[in-house]
């Protein structure tokens, strides 16, 4: 059970605030000055703290900058009830760190879709993403089932992408986020020599294309259709206003970003002092994972021979013929010319 701090002087309005909640589901604890609500906060810990501004004592900007300042308390959402709608006081309060305001008289869904808003913001902000295009797509995706990131999907026409169909060049100036709705595509960089490595993959679910847009740079790769896909275009514009809309939601996403960069420099340096085995091992691993998000048993690893030696970085024959050694050791199974991963902790355990 979730549980809310109220912060008020006047009685009347922290026993309404309390009982609304109290009904709606919480637990609710209740102060009635801004130097108890402190004691309170760092005692009880609370989910959200709802606060009034002015009170005796202490006031509530002095109440939050105590707990913001505190390691216990400083990520605690933190709404200002107030009487006060003078632009300056609310200037003020958003720069100190507050997530919102509720302006008195309030009824009682408005505070409650306050409540539930912050709540949902604080727990998708602070959840714990795959440092990679996964992780990125489904923090894009919370964010929008949540109602925090204001791009409905469903206002875009999907069209229909062909094997081979290309979604993007290199160096081509971004002008979409693309979502793919079902099949699977390729992100893809070319060398001078005309050897082709394979950077990601992606299925379902997955957004593409999101780092350039935020970078204002042209594409460094190339993405193209594996299998038939379903592919909604996003117009970068209105990406970039809802994921600016917020700037709380704009830090967190650029920090996951920089991970997945980072791990991606980490894949490159694998590729360049990695043994051949334990690159292989670790790209039938990341397509596995990448194409079978629900965790399916005996799912095949459906992508050519070729665009698995371009992921891994090396020659079809030599994949082929380390593919070859897998099967003897019975880590995987070749079916109709389909890989089967049969035991993934002894795969897993050859990248260590």
């Amino acid at each position: 059970m979730r549980s809310l701090l109220i912060i008020d002087d006047h009685e009347d309005i922290r026993e309404n605030i309390t009982e609304i909640l109290s009904l709606a589901g919480y637990k609710t604890f209740s102060a009635e000055n801004g130097k108890k609500g402190v004691e309170k906060a760092l005692q009880e810990k609370p989910d959200l703290i709802i606060c009034d501004i002015m009170m005796p004592e202490l006031d509530g900007y002095g109440v939050l900058h105590l707990l913001r300042k505190n390691a216990a308390t400083e990520f605690i959402p933190f709404i200002f009830l107030t009487a006060k709608t003078e632009r300056a006081d609310f200037r003020k309060g958003m720069e100190m760190g507050a997530d919102d305001y509720i302006t008195k008289p309030f009824d009682d869904i408005e505070l409650l879709n306050a409540v539930e808003t912050r709540l949902k913001k604080h727990d998708i902000l602070h959840k714990k993403y795959a440092g990679d295009d996964q992780g990125a797509s489904a923090m894009i995706n919370d964010l929008r089932q949540s109602g925090l990131l204001s791009m409905e999907l469903d206002q875009y026409e999907a069209y229909t992408s062909s094997k081979k169909t290309t979604l993007y060049s290199e160096g081509k100036r971004p002008k979409f986020l693309y979502y793919l709705k079902s099949g699977k595509v390729k992100v893809f960089r070319q060398h001078e020599d005309g050897k082709e490595y394979i950077v990601n993959l992606y299925t379902a679910g997955d957004f593409i294309g999101y780092l350039p847009l935020l970078e204002n740079k042209s594409y460094e790769d190339s993405a193209e259709v594996l299998e038939e896909a379903e592919v909604v275009q996003i117009p970068r514009e209105d990406f970039l206003q809802a994921m600016y809309n917020d700037m709380s939601i704009a830090g967190r996403f650029i920090k996951l970003i920089a991970q997945n960069v980072q791990e991606k420099e980490e894949r490159l340096l694998n590729l360049a002092y990695g043994s051949l085995r334990k690159r292989v091992a670790k790209a039938l691993i990341d397509v596995h994972q990448k194409f079978n998000k629900e965790g399916a048993a005996k799912t095949p690893i459906n992508i050519s021979r070729d665009d698995l030696a371009h992921y891994v970085g090396t020659a079809t024959e030599s994949l082929i013929r380390t593919l070859s050694d897998f099967k003897s050791e019975k880590l995987i199974e070749i079916k109709e010319g389909k890989i089967f991963i049969s035991n993934l902790e002894k795969l897993n355990n050859l990248l260590y």
